[in-house]
């Protein structure tokens, strides 16, 4: 019997891929619905200390952003 993945929710895709981790067309599935969410933002690495003291403040900010909404 095949499976339909496309009437999963995300939880049940997750739950399935699991259980499942040699099903190459569940775990396809499962990336290309997270995917399809991922915000399309791009950033570069951080090249000295003070950058990476930037990205540190600004990580927590969005999750006092995330908290709050």
């Amino acid at each position: 019997m095949k499976v339909d993945f496309s009437t999963m929710t995300k939880g049940e895709l997750r739950a399935y891929v699991i259980a499942h981790p040699y099903d190459k067309t569940a775990f396809h599935a499962f990336v290309d619905r997270f995917t399809a969410d991922a915000s399309p933002e791009t950033f570069d690495i951080p090249n000295s200390s003070a950058e990476l003291q930037d990205v540190d403040v600004l990580i927590k900010q969005k999750l006092e952003q995330l908290k709050t909404s």
